[in-house]
């Protein structure tokens, strides 16, 4: 009580003594105890365990979607004669962009450069990072390690050419397939993840939503496949010759490994264990359930039976379609988002392709290019409040709706030119396909030496 009654006289004294300085002492006065309130509501930069623990383990599982994932769905898909040679292009395109990545990749996103195209050289060999300097994450205070931030980017620059590949399976050379992915991540992948995810970044001013890859990492390998698909051709005997994926068992497992590895792409792009975590989770399994049941259904009513080989694109096509969306729609547009992307999907594996003559081998563009685009676009839509997203009172969908439009075009046409101009260069400097003789005998055995299966 005493001790109440002392702050109390002290307060009157100080209102006192504030009212008797001149009124130019008190504006100062007022200026200084502002500062002083701001500087004791700064925020400390904190490092979160638990937020640690969950990207370190967010980046495992998207190495897991790449080796064995990827690599199985794909291998699953092509006659056994080239089971390990996409393996064998996935393990080392995987390996080549790490490095890539750490040498320069990693400065051309994110080196902190204020161009809006490109990140610089300011991170060049990783330098000036240490074990001690730390990245922000979503929530201002919050930050991880830099290292585990660089690591997390690089899973995703390592899987996204390693996508391009079914595009042209089964015929195309194993070292030029390296040097086309080294050219095409440095000229096409950097350059956009710089526009859409750094601070600086062109679509990031403009508001682009792409919450874990839909423009940057579908879209761009997508496009760059059907490039791929048109500029090398079609397989020997396509049309004719029976080339049926040789194990639907493999694709299955391949394709619940991706599954499972999309929570680290999706949910790990949140950055932190939070509501937006766990928003993203809850996306990425039901927009994923929604589009395989509807794939089946389709195939049910067309065909008169659903198949593995359905399900297994249905899967994709979800998780392809919700990852720029999973931080901002509610659940329900989930399940609209993956209805319509099977639809836009089915279609264009089914007639679109058929009609326009290319082999897209393993449908990437069909897939991954069609419902990254059909998910982009429909984040600018699903993500107002009315659809049960986050976008709050202020959102206005028309708006947002050309925001992810522009990305969109931006995204498909960059990685074009960047495509065709690399795969022409590889082409005339080292060849990009195999010959004839060579694809008819496989590429287990005229490209490494080895078969995957002895009889």
């Amino acid at each position: 009580m005493k001790m109440q009654s002392k702050l109390a006289g002290l307060g009157a004294l100080s209102a006192a003594l504030f009212a008797s300085l001149p009124a130019r002492a008190q504006e100062a006065a007022a200026e200084a105890t502002e500062a002083a309130a701001e500087a004791a509501a700064e925020v400390v930069p904190v490092m979160d365990k638990g937020d640690v623990s969950w990207m370190m383990i967010s980046t495992v599982l998207v190495l897991f979607m790449t080796l064995p994932g990827l690599a199985l769905f794909y291998g699953g898909l092509v006659r056994s004669k080239n089971m390990l040679s996409i393996l064998m292009q996935t393990t080392a395109i995987a390996c080549v962009m790490m490095i890539v990545w750490v040498v320069y990749g990693y400065s051309f996103a994110f080196g902190g450069s204020t161009s809006p195209w490109w990140g610089g050289t300011g991170k060049l060999f990783l330098s000036g990072v240490t074990a001690d300097s730390m990245a922000a994450t979503f929530s201002d205070g919050y930050v991880i390690p830099e290292y585990l931030f660089i690591a997390f980017q690089m899973t995703f620059a390592a899987i996204t050419p390693a996508l391009i590949i079914g595009a042209f399976a089964e015929r195309v050379k194993f070292g030029s397939i390296l040097v086309f992915s080294v050219l095409w991540g440095t000229f096409s992948y950097f350059p956009i993840a710089h526009m859409v995810w750094d601070g600086a970044g062109y679509l990031y001013g403009k508001g682009a939503i792409d919450f874990a890859g839909g423009t940057v990492v579908h879209i761009n390998a997508g496009i760059a496949a059907l490039v791929g698909a048109i500029v090398i051709g079609p397989r020997v005997g396509y049309g004719k010759d029976n080339m049926a994926p040789h194990s639907m068992v493999m694709t299955m497992i391949g394709a619940s490994m991706l599954w499972v590895g999309w929570f680290g792409f999706n949910v790990g792009s949140n950055l932190e264990a939070n509501g937006g975590a766990a928003l993203a989770m809850i996306n990425t399994f039901i927009c994923t359930a929604a589009a395989t049941l509807a794939w089946c259904a389709i195939e049910s009513v067309q065909r008169g039976k659903a198949s593995m080989l359905g399900a297994a694109s249905g899967i994709i096509t979800g998780l392809v379609a919700v990852t720029p969306a999973c931080g901002t729609i509610g659940p329900m547009g989930a399940i609209l988002l993956g209805v319509l992307a099977t639809l836009a999907s089915y279609f264009f594996v089914t007639v679109v392709k058929l009609k326009m003559k290319y082999d897209d081998s393993l449908d990437v563009f069909g897939i991954h290019g069609v419902a990254g685009i059909v998910g982009a676009v429909l984040t600018g839509v699903l993500t107002a409040s009315t659809f049960g997203g986050t976008g709050g009172d202020d959102f206005a969908i028309g708006a947002q709706l050309w925001v992810q439009i522009e990305g969109v075009l931006i995204t498909i046409v960059w990685s074009a030119v960047v495509a065709f101009l690399a795969f022409k260069l590889v082409d005339m400097t080292m060849g990009l396909r195999v010959d004839s003789d060579t694809e008819r005998q496989g590429l287990d055995l005229t490209s490494h030496g080895e078969q995957a299966y002895h009889s």
